[in-house]
C-alpha cells in the first residue's frame, strides 16, 4: 500500500519534512522512499510540493496521512473536510517506574 507522509530532515529543534511517497508495507519511517514529492518547514510555514506528481499518486492509489492530508485540503489540491490529527500520548515516567516497584517483591526485613 502506498502512503504520502511526512519524512522528518531536520536537525534537532529545527524541524523540516520531505513529503514522499513510500510503500507501507516495506519502508520503515526513515527507510527508502518511492519518490520525494516536496517538502514542509512548519516553523516557516512553507509547504512546496509538485502538483501533478501528488494528483498521479492519488489517483494510482495511494493514501495520505492525516497532516499532508490537511496539507493539501489548505492548498486546494484535495477537497474535502480536514482530518483531526491526534498525537499519540507519551507515557509517564510515574506509571513507568510504579509497574517496576510493583513487579518487585518486597523486602523482608530481619528483627534483631
Amino acid at each position: 500500500m502506498l502512503m504520502i507522509r511526512l519524512r522528518r530532515v531536520g536537525r534537532r529543534n529545527d524541524p523540516s519534512f520531505r513529503v514522499v511517497v513510500v510503500d507501507k508495507r516495506r519502508a520503515a519511517k526513515a527507510g527508502r522512499s518511492v519518490e520525494i514529492l516536496g517538502s514542509y518547514n512548519p516553523r516557516a510555514k512553507s509547504f512546496q510540493f509538485k502538483e501533478d506528481r501528488v494528483k498521479y499518486w492519488l489517483s494510482v492509489g495511494a493514501k495520505t496521512s492525516g497532516t499532508v492530508h490537511n496539507l493539501l485540503v489548505s492548498k486546494n489540491v484535495i477537497s474535502g473536510p480536514k482530518i483531526n490529527v491526534v498525537a499519540k500520548p507519551k507515557k509517564e515516567k510515574n506509571a513507568i517506574q510504579e509497574t517496576k516497584t510493583a513487579e518487585k517483591p518486597a523486602d523482608a526485613k530481619v528483627a534483631e
